[in-house]
Order: C-alpha cells, then sequence, then structure tokens
C-alpha cells in the first residue's frame, strides 16, 4: 500500500518537472516586469497632462468679452433704431444727455462682476488692444498642441509597453498550455500502469493474508486442545500436561449458542411446561428446606477443596487425564426431510404441545442435563477472572462467559436434547479444563433440571426449570431460575437470570434460533459492581441478528466498561476501533453439519469410555438406550428404546401416584434463598459416594430403563 502510494504521485514527475524548469527560467517574467513598470509610470504622466489639458481647456472657454461688448454694441444700435419711431423729444434729449455723460474712474471694466444692466453701454467705449488678442490666442493654441503631443507621445509609449506585457504573458500561457497537454497526455496511461501495479501489489498481499488465516485456521483446530489454567495433575501426569494452549479465540467462523436452548419439543407425553404447575416432587423434609444466603457458599468451597485434592491425588476412578478425546460422532445424523412436523401437530390440535411425543429423527444424541454441562465449553474465562485483581475486569470476564454459554446452538436448531427422566443424571470430569461437574433432574411437574460443578478456581451451579409458548410459527421457551457462580479467592458471588429462546420456523426444515432479553450480573456479596447484558431481538429489517450490547458500571451508576459483540460470534470490551476482544467461540469441527451441528465439545460428552462404565451411577445419561442407539445410527431401535423409556416413565408415575411416593433426588436438596426463593443446590454426596463405597456397589432403587 506504501509503494502503491508514492507511485501516484510519480506519474506527475515528468510534468513537474517542467513547470519547475519554466519557472526557473525568469528571463522573460522580469523584462515583463520592467515593461509594466515602465507603462505604469507612463500612465502616471498621461494623468498629469490629462489634467493639464483639462485645465487649458476650462480656462479657454471662459466668456469673451470683447465678443460680448461687439454684440451688446450691435444689439444698442438696433434697438435706438427701432425706438426713434416712438420716442417723444423729451425722451430723447434724456438719452442723448446719458449718452454724452463721460465715463468715471469708478465705470472701470474691471468690475465685471456686479450687476449692471447697462453694461452694454457702459463698455462701448472700451476697446482692447487687437494685437493683445492675437497674442493671447496663439500662446494659448501653442500650449494646447504641445500637451496633445506630448500626451499622444507617452499613451503610445504605454500601448507600447502594454502590447509588449500581453505578448509575453501570452507566450509564457502557450509554455503552460503546452506543458499541461503534454503531462494530461501521458498521464492517463501513467496512472493506469501505476493501478495496475497497485492492484497486483493488492492482490498479493490478499493472497498472503488469505494463506495467513488460513495457516490461524488450521492451528486453531482444538482437536486435542490443552488448557494451561486450572489443570490439576498428579506429579507424574504434570510434564505431560504442561504445554501452551491453543487460545479459542484464533476462528471468525460464526456460531450460535446456548446450551440451555431447551428444545422446542418434549418427548414424553407426561410432561408439563407450566408455570403455574403446584406440583414439586422434592422432599419434605424440613432439614431440607433453609435459608442458604451464605451456607451455600460455605458448603460448596469446603466440598470445591475435597473434590480438588481428590483430583490431585488420582482418587477419581476412570479419570485419568487422556491426550486425545473423539473427534466425531458414531454416525451422521438422519435424514428428516421426509417428516411432517405439521401432520403431527395436526393430529393433536387441542392437545399441550409439550405432551406431543415427537418421531427420535428430531432430537439429538444429548439431553438437557448435558447441555447444561456445555455452558462450561468456555470455563478458562472463569479460572482467569479468579486470577484478576480488579473487580470490574472480573465481572467483565464474568459477563463473557455469561455470553458463551449460548454460544453452542448456532448449528442446533434442527434438532432438540431428550428429556431428561425423573432421576437421571450426568457426571463430567475434565483435567483438562479443571472442573468437575455433575446434574440430575429433580422434578417432573413441572421440569426442573440442577447442576453443580467445582474446580479449584471457582464454583459453578444453577437450577432451571422452562415454560414454552407456541405462536404458530415459531415457539419461546422461557428459563425460570438463576445462575450462581462464587470465586473463593475474592469472596465474589455471582448470580444471573437467563434470557428468552425462540425457535424460528418450526414447522418447516429450515428452523434458526434466536436469544432476547436482558441479563443483569450481580455480586451478592459487594454492590461495587453491576453488569447488564441486552440481548437485541433482531427483526426482518434490521441487521443486529444476534446482536449483544452491555455495561459494566460502579454502584453510582457510571459506566466503567461498555461491552458489544454477538453471542455467537464474540464478546468485545471499550469503543471501536480500540475495544478488545475479550471471547471469541471455537472454530467449528469438519462436516459439522453431518453430526447434529456439534462443537468438539459437544461431541466429547457423550462419549462412554471403558474405564467410566464401572464408576458412573446407572442413572449417567450415557447408559440411556434410545439416545446412545441414536448416537449409533440405529434409528429403529432408537424409536423401539424411546417408546419402552416413556411406557416404563408412565407406569413407575402412576405406581408412585397410587402407593403416595414421592420422589426424592439423590444428590440436590430444595432450598429457600435469601428472597424465600425455592433453589436446589448440591446435597454434598455425589463425590463421596462415587468414592465410596462406589456406584456400582449401590443398590439401585429404581431402574430408570
Amino acid at each position: 500500500s506504501s509503494s502503491s502510494s508514492s507511485s501516484l504521485p510519480a506519474s506527475y514527475s515528468n510534468g513537474q518537472s517542467k513547470v519547475v524548469a519554466w519557472l526557473q527560467e525568469s528571463e522573460e517574467m522580469d523584462k515583463c516586469a520592467e515593461e509594466l513598470a515602465r507603462c505604469q509610470s507612463s500612465l502616471t504622466e498621461l494623468s498629469r497632462l490629462l489634467q493639464s489639458l483639462e485645465i487649458l481647456q476650462r480656462t479657454q472657454s471662459a466668456p469673451n468679452f470683447i465678443d460680448m461688448q461687439a454684440n451688446c454694441v450691435e444689439l444698442s444700435k438696433k434697438e435706438k433704431r427701432l425706438n426713434r419711431r416712438w420716442r417723444t423729444k423729451s425722451v430723447g434729449k434724456d438719452a442723448k444727455f446719458q449718452l454724452q455723460v463721460p465715463l468715471s474712474a469708478s465705470m472701470s471694466p474691471v468690475r465685471l462682476h456686479s450687476s449692471n444692466p447697462n453694461l452694454c453701454a457702459e463698455l462701448v467705449d472700451f476697446q482692447p488692444p487687437v494685437s493683445s488678442r492675437l497674442t493671447d490666442s496663439v500662446e494659448y493654441a501653442s500650449d494646447y498642441i504641445k500637451l496633445q503631443e506630448e500626451f499622444c507621445t507617452i499613451a503610445q509609449k504605454a500601448h507600447s509597453l502594454l502590447k509588449s506585457a500581453f505578448n509575453t504573458v501570452a507566450i509564457e500561457k502557450e509554455k503552460i498550455k503546452q506543458i499541461l497537454s503534454e503531462q494530461d497526455q501521458s498521464d492517463q496511461s501513467v496512472q493506469i500502469n501505476s493501478l495496475r501495479k497497485s492492484l497486483s501489489l493488492a492482490l498479493s498481499q490478499n493472497a498472503e493474508l488469505r494463506s495467513r488465516l488460513n495457516r490461524i485456521h488450521s492451528e486453531s483446530v482444538l482437536t486435542e486442545q490443552v488448557v494451561s489454567v486450572n489443570i490439576i495433575a498428579t506429579p507424574d501426569e504434570a510434564v505431560e500436561q504442561m504445554g501452551i494452549p491453543l487460545t479459542q479465540q484464533a476462528s471468525n467462523e460464526s456460531r450460535l449458542s446456548m446450551s440451555e436452548s431447551v428444545s422446542e419439543f418434549f418427548d414424553a407425553q407426561e410432561v408439563l411446561l407450566s408455570a403455574s404447575s403446584s406440583e414439586n416432587e422434592g422432599s419434605d423434609d424440613e432439614s431440607y428446606v433453609s435459608d442458604v444466603s451464605d451456607n451455600i457458599s460455605e458448603d460448596n468451597a469446603s466440598v470445591t477443596d475435597n473434590v480438588s485434592r481428590q483430583m490431585a491425588n488420582g482418587d477419581f476412578a476412570g479419570s485419568s487425564f487422556r491426550n486425545g478425546r473423539r473427534i466425531c460422532l458414531p454416525a451422521p445424523c438422519p435424514d428428516t426431510s421426509n417428516i411432517n412436523l405439521w401432520n403431527i401437530l395436526r393430529n393433536n390440535i387441542g392437545k399441550d404441545l409439550s405432551k406431543v411425543s415427537m418421531p427420535v429423527e428430531l432430537n439429538e444424541p444429548l439431553n438437557t442435563l448435558q447441555r447444561m454441562c456445555e455452558e462450561l465449553e468456555y470455563s478458562e474465562l472463569l479460572d482467569k477472572a479468579a486470577e484478576t485483581e480488579d473487580p470490574f475486569e472480573r465481572m467483565v470476564l464474568v459477563a463473557a462467559f455469561a455470553v458463551s454459554g449460548y454460544s453452542s446452538t448456532y448449528y442446533r436448531a434442527g434438532s432438540k436434547p431428550f428429556n431428561p427422566l425423573l432421576g437421571e443424571s450426568y457426571e463430567c470430569i475434565r483435567e483438562d479444563k479443571g472442573f468437575c461437574f455433575f446434574s440430575e433432574q429433580v422434578s417432573h411437574h413441572p421440569p426442573i433440571s440442577a447442576c453443580h460443578c467445582e474446580s479449584k478456581n471457582f464454583t459453578f451451579w444453577q437450577d432451571v426449570r422452562w415454560k414454552n409458548k407456541f405462536w404458530g410459527k415459531s415457539m419461546e421457551i422461557l428459563p425460570i431460575g438463576s445462575v450462581n457462580l462464587t470465586i473463593p479467592r475474592f469472596g465474589d458471588h455471582y448470580e444471573w437470570n437467563k434470557v428468552t429462546t425462540c425457535v424460528h420456523n418450526i414447522l418447516s426444515g429450515r428452523r434458526w434460533i434466536e436469544h432476547y432479553g436482558e441479563i443483569t450480573i450481580r455480586n451478592m456479596k459487594s454492590s461495587a459492581c453491576l453488569c447488564k447484558l441486552t440481548f437485541v431481538k433482531g427483526n426482518y429489517w434490521s441487521s443486529n441478528v444476534n446482536e449483544v450490547q452491555g455495561f459494566v458500571m460502579d454502584q453510582e451508576g457510571k459506566v466503567v466498561h461498555r461491552l458489544f459483540g454477538k453471542w455467537h460470534e464474540g464478546l468485545y470490551c471499550g469503543v471501536p476501533p480500540s475495544a478488545k476482544c475479550v471471547w471469541r467461540p471455537g472454530s467449528m469441527p469438519t462436516d459439522y453439519e453431518l453430526y447434529y451441528g456439534f462443537t468438539r465439545f459437544a461431541i466429547e460428552l457423550n462419549e462412554l469410555c471403558p474405564e467410566l462404565k464401572d464408576v458412573l451411577p446407572r442413572t449417567d445419561a450415557r447408559f440411556r438406550p434410545d439416545q446412545r442407539h441414536l448416537e449409533e445410527g440405529n434409528l429403529e431401535m432408537a424409536t423401539s428404546e424411546k417408546q419402552r423409556i416413556e411406557d416404563v416413565q408412565r407406569t413407575r408415575r402412576k405406581w408412585n401416584e397410587e402407593n403416595n411416593v414421592k420422589h426424592e433426588p439423590r444428590f440436590f436438596k430444595k432450598v429457600m434463598d435469601g428472597n424465600h426463593r425455592e433453589r436446589w443446590v448440591s446435597n454434598n454426596t455425589y463425590w463421596d459416594l462415587r468414592k465410596n463405597p462406589g456406584f456400582i456397589n449401590m443398590e439401585e432403587t429404581v431402574s430408570l430403563w
């Protein structure tokens, strides 16, 4: 670009050199300047002569008193001849007497300014000498002619000077025209050549940038991702696990997200997503109900320490660190083009859509409990927050984590997760990310899923229930509940809500997902800062689809940090163009369209390794047969198993109602928080039971499938 910018002025170098040479040739212009100076002096002299001529002209055009006297005498004689006939003798004598009166000295002809009606009579006898009059006329004529000649001479000289100056200017003008003409003739070809060179350079630079981006993209493929933060390993594994991580911000691919994006449909006919439902199949034990505004964090902190020690000591069987996980599913997703969803809905008009059983082909081989774990895909943001001293920057990282939880469903609108059965659970231990996660379906009416995650740097838990609204062509999924996060190092306890999810074009094959609403993140232990995030609702005419806008402000309401971005592309902090990227999703795996649009993290969630079969509880989602058959591409078995599991669930529910048996969750308990809201939190028994006596040694009270 720098060379292209310098080549454009070079096209004018020839013309510029000629202009410089013309400016240096100052002889003609100096001559023209001298002529103009002389012309100016001549014009000044002409002005002086013109004034002299005007003065002489005015003097000569003064009244001629001699002629006036002669005219007056002639007029007097005529009047006398005409008046003699009528004049009486007395009058005639008086007149004669008056004419004979001699002129006195006071009646001098010099007094011409006096008003005198008898001026002509008085001037009759005044006769100036003839020679004097001739001399004056000759002198006047001589002076006038002399001035005229001098005026003409100088005017001719000025004309010659002006003509010479004009010719000089005209010649120089022609020189400039010639230079410009030559330059115009050469400029077009020179500019074209310059533009061609610039285009060629830009194309080469573009090709180089493309190759760099391709290299970056290929290097950002996180098939065997190693995260440097929060890796807990034994001393023998420390050297093996060390390495520089590949940051998950290297990809610009657009992906959608939201692990809470519960599917638009529900399989089991008993599912009732009603916000007004009063059935809570939790325990009635009063010991489970308490005010836990402070106790929850303390309990979690103690359990986290125990779990961290167990991970460090290698106490978790079947959880040894593996160098690689699977990079694709066993079978691609089935073809759903032959499924007419409208026919299914038409046959169930008037029924609650949540109770309509859907074909297994519309599911993906994950369930809601595993989707909750998918929200922790970018848990390194929380590890970084645990190392950040500034509370406002810490809040920015927590906000980025909250947004990242929605980044996994951009390509997932075409399918729905399986609905967990009551009592179903899921476990996920990730040494590479440094956390241990477990979840359980704690209630069936209304459906409530609870999860708990422990790490050296943080503790994460939530319980979420959903209700849906069907709008004909779209379905809204409204989450009810809150997400909680504690960072023990700083004593922080963050809490935030979730936004609404909407699946559009639900009756067609081109479904797409959208999240909109407002998230408010509060630190329950400090009022120093607050974060608000707005997921903008898009429309047909706007271009702000999937946009996220927000800010972090202090306790006085002053904005400290501004946040913006898109929930499927990344989140930025600051003001463009100087804003910095806080989080960006990783690249999608190869052929992700063939595998339900799963991310790399999602592909790994349902993997069942041989060493895990003996340590997981029988209620773990990995053992669910219909989900496993769907993952393996066996649709016939998946359909039959799905129907059988639903029948077993209906039978079990009916038996519990007849025998007045209430289901009690194994790993969670219901409590009341400081705002008198029901919350489901860990009862701190999962990891202990896993270790001793071990789930394989425990009798299963209920067989889910």
